[in-house]
């Protein structure tokens, strides 16, 4: 286990997740760098050294889209500034992540010396897995330790297959990461009841397997957002203009007739805040859910609904929330996510655990300033979405294995 490993004289291979928005060379937000700090600093504290590598986006692929851009386009360079001022420490970069230089540079780290790799998908190698690749990866670290849970869904080189080279004392998740998977497992496996989902954002089908495997764990399961639509058309309601997947009306109907032979309240929005377009201009009005006038379209959930799903969520003992409840980033259309995200936080006061996971949700607790009121946020989107879905994670596996 990482806190109770002493990293003394010991270089720690780190698998961060620094794939962070830049602006004309300048990151624009630093959320998963410092999420990435204290595992760092535990290394340098114990009297180790620290290599770290990374992906930022898709710079082989973007490229081929893209002939203007160049791989110095995706470099992780703008970070070694930033990083060093963070750790009070002067990070060392390498320009490539298993060039000689990079062998070099890594071998010759003194205790409380920090180097960071270029971009490990500059190697198409990374994201196909390749073991030879994974095995240069290996040799720049005395211990590998995967902190990137955002890619831990990935069998890509440096998440799952570099774990090989690595004796079972030798590899291990970073602090993130152990947070993560506690956090994650606690409420899918140790949960305590009343467990209510909370599942929003736009469409049936990206949630259709994160529902069907709660239906097992839940009490509760609130459905928000423009998913929402496909359940109501689905019982025969009208839905105006709203967001619907006519090719999912069976599966919608197929999920509530599940919830209900395993005794699993789903709870839809009673009423709906309504626009005239999708726009942060347009003309609002209100309507029952099951019936909203040709010409408007929901995209938030009205004041009846409000109150429903908090006095829910107020008798809860666990609450996962994944995705909003309308479109919140338009400030006509944001009161139902704010107001399911005050309630997350009111119950958290009053002792449930609570996970936030996924982009959206994430970045709604952010923007109403809650994120330090709920039990966990989560870093990982696509990898916290498969966990729920019940999925086995190749860079989870890889470490327990």
């Amino acid at each position: 286990m990482f806190s109770n490993h002493n990293f003394n004289g010991q270089r720690a291979l780190i698998r961060v997740d620094f794939n962070v928005p830049v602006k004309n060379g300048t990151i624009t937000d630093d959320t998963r760098i410092r999420a990435a700090l204290p595992t760092i600093r535990k290394v340098l504290a114990d009297g180790g050294s620290v290599v770290l590598m990374s992906h930022w986006g898709r710079p082989l692929k973007d490229i081929e889209k893209k002939p203007h851009l160049t791989l110095a386009d995706f470099s992780l360079r703008p970070v070694v500034a930033h990083l060093s001022s963070l750790l009070g420490v002067e990070v060392q970069f390498s320009d490539d992540c298993i060039s000689e230089d990079a062998a070099a540079k890594a071998a010759a780290l003194q205790p409380g010396q920090v180097l960071l790799l270029e971009n490990l998908r500059y190697y198409k190698q990374e994201e196909k897995g390749d073991k030879e690749f994974a095995e240069k990866l290996s040799k720049l670290g005395d211990v590998y330790v995967n902190d990137a849970f955002g890619t831990a869904h990935r069998a890509h080189a440096s998440t799952a297959v570099i774990a090989d080279y690595f004796a079972a004392g030798k590899k291990m998740f970073g602090l993130l990461m152990e947070g993560e998977v506690k956090a994650a497992e606690q409420v899918l496996n140790n949960s305590q009841k009343p467990f209510t989902a909370i599942i929003g954002g736009a469409k049936v089908s990206d949630k259709i397997l994160i529902i069907e495997n709660l239906l097992d764990k839940a009490t509760d399961i609130i459905i928000g957002g423009g998913m929402a639509y496909t359940f109501f058309k689905a019982q025969g309601g009208q839905i105006g203009n709203s967001l619907c997947e006519e090719d999912r009306l069976d599966m919608a109907l197929d999920l509530l007739a599940k919830a209900k032979e395993k005794g699993v309240c789903i709870h839809l929005p009673s009423d709906s805040i309504l626009a005239d377009k999708f726009a942060a201009d347009a003309a609002t009005s209100s309507a029952v859910s099951m019936e909203i006038p040709d010409g408007w379209m929901g995209l938030d959930i009205g004041s009846m609904a409000i109150d429903q799903f908090a006095n829910v969520l107020s008798q809860s003992r666990t609450i996962l929330w994944n995705g909003p409840m309308g479109v919140f980033e338009m400030d006509k259309f944001q009161h139902g996510t704010k107001a399911v995200a005050e309630a997350v936080a009111a119950a958290t006061a009053n002792g449930a655990f609570t996970l936030v996971g996924g982009g959206d949700s994430v970045a709604a607790v952010n923007k109403f300033k809650l994120a330090d009121k709920v039990s966990y946020v989560s870093t990982g989107g696509g990898a916290m979405l498969e966990f729920f879905e019940g999925k086995e994670l190749p860079g989870i596996a890889a470490i327990k294995k």
